[in-house]
Protein backbone atom coordinates (compact mmCIF):
# COMPACT_ATOMS: atom_id res chain seq x y z
CA UNK A 1 0.00 0.00 0.00
CA UNK A 2 1.02 3.61 -0.58
CA UNK A 3 1.05 5.80 2.54
CA UNK A 4 1.20 9.56 2.96
CA UNK A 5 0.86 11.24 6.35
CA UNK A 6 0.54 15.02 6.19
CA UNK A 7 1.03 16.90 9.46
CA UNK A 8 -0.54 20.31 9.93
CA UNK A 9 2.24 21.37 12.28
CA UNK A 10 4.05 20.38 15.42
CA UNK A 11 3.68 20.97 19.13
CA UNK A 12 5.81 20.26 22.17
CA UNK A 13 8.66 17.78 21.79
CA UNK A 14 6.61 15.16 23.61
CA UNK A 15 3.62 15.71 21.32
CA UNK A 16 5.81 15.60 18.23
CA UNK A 17 7.29 12.30 19.42
CA UNK A 18 3.77 10.86 19.25
CA UNK A 19 3.37 12.01 15.64
CA UNK A 20 6.79 10.65 14.66
CA UNK A 21 5.93 7.38 16.36
CA UNK A 22 2.74 7.11 14.33
CA UNK A 23 4.56 7.69 11.03
CA UNK A 24 7.37 5.26 11.84
CA UNK A 25 4.86 2.66 13.00
CA UNK A 26 3.35 2.52 9.52
CA UNK A 27 6.61 1.04 8.20
CA UNK A 28 6.14 -2.13 10.25
CA UNK A 29 9.83 -2.04 11.18
CA UNK A 30 11.31 -2.00 14.69
CA UNK A 31 14.03 0.40 13.58
CA UNK A 32 13.09 1.79 10.17
CA UNK A 33 15.32 3.65 7.76
CA UNK A 34 14.18 7.28 7.78
CA UNK A 35 15.19 10.00 5.34
CA UNK A 36 14.97 13.62 6.45
CA UNK A 37 14.55 16.01 3.51
CA UNK A 38 15.10 19.55 4.88
CA UNK A 39 15.15 21.36 1.53
CA UNK A 40 12.28 23.71 2.42
CA UNK A 41 14.08 24.89 5.56
CA UNK A 42 17.22 25.69 3.52
CA UNK A 43 18.79 22.71 5.29
CA UNK A 44 18.94 24.64 8.55
CA UNK A 45 21.47 22.96 10.82
CA UNK A 46 19.62 23.72 14.03
CA UNK A 47 16.48 22.00 12.73
CA UNK A 48 18.46 19.01 11.46
CA UNK A 49 20.15 18.59 14.85
CA UNK A 50 16.79 18.80 16.64
CA UNK A 51 15.21 16.26 14.27
CA UNK A 52 18.07 13.81 14.77
CA UNK A 53 17.76 14.16 18.53
CA UNK A 54 14.05 13.27 18.35
CA UNK A 55 14.25 10.40 15.86
CA UNK A 56 17.72 8.79 16.01
CA UNK A 57 16.88 6.69 19.10
CA UNK A 58 14.26 4.77 17.11
CA UNK A 59 15.25 5.04 13.44
CA UNK A 60 18.28 4.87 11.18
CA UNK A 61 18.24 8.46 9.96
CA UNK A 62 19.84 9.82 6.80
CA UNK A 63 19.75 13.51 5.83
CA UNK A 64 19.27 14.33 2.14
CA UNK A 65 21.13 17.54 1.32
CA UNK A 66 20.93 19.38 -2.00
CA UNK A 67 23.69 21.92 -1.28
CA UNK A 68 26.15 22.22 -2.90
CA UNK A 69 24.60 19.32 -4.84
CA UNK A 70 22.67 16.11 -4.13
CA UNK A 71 24.61 12.87 -3.56
CA UNK A 72 25.83 10.99 -6.61
CA UNK A 73 23.76 7.96 -5.54
CA UNK A 74 20.60 10.07 -5.06
CA UNK A 75 18.17 7.46 -6.40
CA UNK A 76 19.64 4.71 -4.23
CA UNK A 77 19.47 6.93 -1.15
CA UNK A 78 15.80 7.81 -1.67
CA UNK A 79 14.60 4.33 -2.59
CA UNK A 80 16.49 2.61 0.24
CA UNK A 81 14.21 4.16 2.89
CA UNK A 82 11.24 2.87 4.83
CA UNK A 83 9.94 6.40 5.50
CA UNK A 84 10.68 9.93 4.32
CA UNK A 85 10.03 13.11 6.31
CA UNK A 86 9.90 16.51 4.58
CA UNK A 87 10.47 19.62 6.68
CA UNK A 88 8.53 22.85 6.73
CA UNK A 89 9.72 26.04 5.07
CA UNK A 90 9.37 27.41 1.56
CA UNK A 91 7.33 24.98 -0.53
CA UNK A 92 7.99 26.91 -3.75
CA UNK A 93 11.76 26.92 -3.31
CA UNK A 94 11.75 23.26 -2.30
CA UNK A 95 9.77 22.08 -5.30
CA UNK A 96 11.91 24.14 -7.68
CA UNK A 97 15.05 22.42 -6.37
CA UNK A 98 13.40 19.01 -6.39
CA UNK A 99 12.36 19.40 -10.02
CA UNK A 100 15.82 20.55 -11.11
CA UNK A 101 17.43 17.48 -9.55
CA UNK A 102 14.65 14.97 -10.26
CA UNK A 103 13.80 14.49 -6.59
CA UNK A 104 10.09 14.95 -7.35
CA UNK A 105 10.20 11.93 -9.66
CA UNK A 106 12.07 9.88 -7.08
CA UNK A 107 9.50 10.76 -4.41
CA UNK A 108 6.75 9.37 -6.60
CA UNK A 109 8.80 6.25 -7.29
CA UNK A 110 9.39 5.78 -3.56
CA UNK A 111 5.68 6.22 -2.83
CA UNK A 112 4.77 3.68 -5.50
CA UNK A 113 7.19 1.22 -3.89
CA UNK A 114 5.59 1.57 -0.46
CA UNK A 115 7.90 4.06 1.24
CA UNK A 116 5.87 6.05 3.81
CA UNK A 117 5.88 9.74 2.81
CA UNK A 118 5.33 12.35 5.50
CA UNK A 119 6.12 15.87 6.61
CA UNK A 120 4.63 18.99 8.09
CA UNK A 121 3.68 22.38 6.69
CA UNK A 122 5.51 22.41 3.32
CA UNK A 123 5.98 18.69 3.90
CA UNK A 124 2.20 18.29 4.18
CA UNK A 125 0.95 20.32 1.24
CA UNK A 126 3.61 19.25 -1.27
CA UNK A 127 1.91 15.88 -1.89
CA UNK A 128 -1.41 17.43 -3.00
CA UNK A 129 -2.43 18.97 -6.32
CA UNK A 130 -2.52 22.40 -4.67
CA UNK A 131 -1.51 23.93 -1.38
CA UNK A 132 -1.79 27.25 0.43
CA UNK A 133 1.63 28.66 1.22
CA UNK A 134 3.53 31.68 2.52
CA UNK A 135 6.30 31.01 -0.03
CA UNK A 136 5.37 34.23 -1.85
CA UNK A 137 4.72 36.40 1.20
CA UNK A 138 2.67 36.64 4.39
CA UNK A 139 -0.57 37.20 2.47
CA UNK A 140 -0.70 33.44 1.64
CA UNK A 141 -1.25 32.19 -1.90
CA UNK A 142 -2.24 28.96 -3.63
CA UNK A 143 0.32 27.02 -5.64
CA UNK A 144 0.48 23.85 -7.67
CA UNK A 145 2.24 21.00 -5.92
CA UNK A 146 3.19 17.41 -6.81
CA UNK A 147 -0.31 16.03 -7.31
CA UNK A 148 0.12 12.62 -5.66
CA UNK A 149 -3.09 13.35 -3.72
CA UNK A 150 -6.17 15.03 -5.22
CA UNK A 151 -7.46 18.43 -4.21
CA UNK A 152 -5.83 21.04 -2.03
CA UNK A 153 -4.42 21.26 1.49
CA UNK A 154 -3.74 23.81 4.21
CA UNK A 155 -1.56 23.33 7.30
CA UNK A 156 -1.49 25.36 10.56
CA UNK A 157 -5.26 25.78 10.35
CA UNK A 158 -5.59 26.81 13.99
CA UNK A 159 -1.99 27.92 14.49
CA UNK A 160 -1.80 30.97 12.21
CA UNK A 161 -4.68 33.43 12.23
CA UNK A 162 -4.69 34.08 8.47
CA UNK A 163 -4.84 30.43 7.44
CA UNK A 164 -8.55 29.65 7.94
CA UNK A 165 -10.01 32.79 6.36
CA UNK A 166 -7.56 32.77 3.47
CA UNK A 167 -7.98 29.09 2.66
CA UNK A 168 -11.76 29.26 2.74
CA UNK A 169 -11.61 32.39 0.55
CA UNK A 170 -9.43 30.65 -2.01
CA UNK A 171 -11.65 27.56 -2.10
CA UNK A 172 -14.75 29.71 -2.59
CA UNK A 173 -12.88 31.45 -5.39
CA UNK A 174 -12.13 28.27 -7.33
CA UNK A 175 -9.24 26.48 -5.62
CA UNK A 176 -10.12 22.77 -5.50
CA UNK A 177 -11.75 21.66 -2.27
CA UNK A 178 -9.47 19.93 0.17
CA UNK A 179 -8.32 19.20 3.67
CA UNK A 180 -7.01 21.50 6.38
CA UNK A 181 -5.11 20.30 9.42
CA UNK A 182 -4.61 22.01 12.74
CA UNK A 183 -1.18 21.99 14.35
CA UNK A 184 -0.54 18.61 15.92
CA UNK A 185 -2.82 16.77 13.50
CA UNK A 186 -1.90 14.04 11.03
CA UNK A 187 -3.99 13.10 8.00
CA UNK A 188 -3.20 9.58 6.82
CA UNK A 189 -3.89 8.63 3.21
CA UNK A 190 -3.69 5.10 1.85
CA UNK A 191 -3.31 5.29 -1.90
CA UNK A 192 -5.34 8.49 -2.43
CA UNK A 193 -8.06 7.97 0.19
CA UNK A 194 -8.09 9.55 3.65
CA UNK A 195 -8.28 6.63 6.09
CA UNK A 196 -7.50 8.19 9.47
CA UNK A 197 -6.95 11.47 11.26
CA UNK A 198 -4.79 11.49 14.41
CA UNK A 199 -3.80 14.21 16.84
CA UNK A 200 -1.18 14.64 19.54
CA UNK A 201 -3.18 17.17 21.57
CA UNK A 202 -6.73 17.70 22.77
CA UNK A 203 -8.96 19.95 20.71
CA UNK A 204 -7.05 19.68 17.44
CA UNK A 205 -8.83 18.39 14.33
CA UNK A 206 -8.85 18.21 10.55
CA UNK A 207 -11.45 19.86 8.33
CA UNK A 208 -12.90 19.15 4.90
CA UNK A 209 -13.15 22.52 3.18
CA UNK A 210 -15.48 23.08 0.20
CA UNK A 211 -17.04 26.17 -1.39
CA UNK A 212 -20.05 25.53 0.85
CA UNK A 213 -18.09 25.61 4.10
CA UNK A 214 -16.15 23.18 6.25
CA UNK A 215 -16.84 19.94 8.11
CA UNK A 216 -14.73 18.92 11.09
CA UNK A 217 -13.08 15.49 11.13
CA UNK A 218 -12.50 14.45 14.73
CA UNK A 219 -9.18 12.66 15.19
CA UNK A 220 -8.01 9.69 17.18
CA UNK A 221 -5.93 11.05 20.04
CA UNK A 222 -2.44 9.56 20.22
CA UNK A 223 -0.77 8.63 23.49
Amino acid sequence: MRHIVGLGGGGTDEQIDLLFGYVLGLTGKDRPRLLLVPTASAEEEEFIAWFLERTAPRAEVTVLRTFPWPPADLRDVVLAQDAIFVSGGSTANMLALWRVHGIDTLMREAWEQGVVLSGWSAGMICWFEHGITDSFGPQLEAMECLGFLPGSACPHYDGEEKRRPRYTELVRGGLPAGIAADDGVGVHFVDTELVEVVACREGAAAHRVTPDGEDVIHPRLLG
